[in-house]
């Protein structure tokens, strides 16, 4: 078989506060999702949008620590994959890439090449695909494998998605009973799926598969639960005028709150790993929509980070990978190529806290847009469609 090697994909996250306005800048410069009419703009917009969000997005990073723990738990992650892929007889190396922080996807290209890897198993730590998560990884790693004779020696095979995955939804389920048995009324809580929103046309005009699986996941979390709770499915993390997958999550806390549900079990579908969107914008943000609505009790339910079912899991994918027919960068589902950019509904450079991970690139898509009617000549009420 030759030596064999994983790549865990994530998107990645500044490590210290001085390190968020060159990410927010990788951020921007993806031109994947947000393609632009003129692409020598895509640079100096990055710039731009960088410089000015820097100190928001800092004072946003500064109440969880200071940083991403992404990097570290996404490495912990790897370690730990390792580990159990040599209790399934499977002699791996483990690497990370990220997105747009370290270590790049390319940095870690780089080592899988000078570690002679003969073959790979490409794994992202999406459970759900996503044309703006894995697809635009996966588009890099093509675009990589194209352009060097060297990787194309390499045989690979990717993972696209697992969100229906035995041992993934076990360790979900398990999460979830522990945070209801800590309840008053564990059977009276209500489970409250918050997952990361695209945009509509995503699903209807370009085929993301994100919103099926991401339904379908939450059922099966519910049907391997095998309790009488209630639950929710919302997507957090809108931006701007145009539609979003709903129902909102603050709209959904709301609307539970008054029809008189008291204890809200959130659970972060679509989150491997604790990072800003979990720690700030569920934590402290819905927390408090929920407090001041009238949920008595609000509860979160971590997120995998190392629990020992889901990198068991993992390493059940991997070598399953190995064993099945290769699955290429070609074969997932790539964007169209006329994907709408949306303008704001005002004049703000307003940027919620999870735009600047996950999927930031498209929640800035209406700026950017405004930015471009005005560099060529237009004025901002054309560019919101008033004119």
């Amino acid at each position: 078989m030759g030596r064999v090697g994983v790549l865990l994909l994530n998107l990645g996250g500044p490590d210290r506060l001085e390190d968020v306005r060159p990410f927010l800048y990788n951020l921007f410069s993806d031109p994947e999702i947000i393609r632009l009419p003129v692409p020598w703009l895509q640079s100096p917009l990055a710039w731009l949008i960088s410089t000015l969000r820097a100190k928001k997005s800092q004072a946003n990073y500064q109440q969880i620590g200071g940083g991403s723990p992404l990097r570290r738990i996404t490495e912990e992650q790897a370690e730990a994959l390792q580990k159990e892929l040599q209790q399934h007889g499977q002699d791996t190396q483990v690497y990370v890439g990220m997105r747009y922080w370290h270590p790049f996807t390319e940095e870690a290209v780089a080592q899988i090449k000078g570690d002679g890897i003969d073959r790979l198993v490409v794994l992202p730590l999406y459970p759900h695909f996503s044309i703006s998560t894995s697809g635009s990884s996966f588009r890099l790693l093509e675009d990589l494998w194209k352009k060097d004779p060297a990787l194309q020696q390499i045989k690979y095979t990717v993972i696209p998605s697992w969100y229906d995955s035995p041992g993934y939804l076990e360790a979900m389920a398990s999460l979830i009973a522990q945070q209801l048995d800590q309840l008053p009324h564990p059977d009276q809580a209500h489970v409250f799926f918050s997952a990361h929103g695209v945009p509509v046309s995503y699903v209807e005009e370009v085929g993301d598969p994100y919103q099926h699986e991401i339904e379908e996941c939450a059922r099966l979390i519910m049907q391997r639960l095998g309790r009488p709770n209630d639950y929710t499915l919302a997507y957090q993390s809108r931006v701007g005028p145009v539609e979003w997958l709903q129902p909102y999550t603050e709209d959904a806390i709301k609307e539970l709150a008054e029809k008189g549900v008291e204890d809200l079990v959130v659970v972060p579908l679509s989150f491997v790993s604790e990072h800003i969107e979990t720690l700030q914008e569920i934590d402290m943000e819905y927390r408090e929509v929920a407090e001041e609505a009238g949920i008595e009790r609000f509860t979160r339910v971590p997120a995998l980070n190392t629990h020992p079912v889901f990198i068991n899991d993992l390493a059940n994918l991997v070598v399953n990978a190995l064993n099945a027919p290769e699955v290429k960068f070609a074969d997932v589902v790539h964007p169209g190529k006329n994907v709408k950019m949306y303008p704001q509904e005002s004049w703000q450079w307003g940027l919620t806290t999870s735009a600047e991970v996950w999927n930031g690139r498209v929640a800035m898509i209406g700026l950017i847009a405004l930015i471009v009617e005005m560099l060529m000549g237009r004025g901002p009420l054309h560019a919101f469609g008033i004119l």
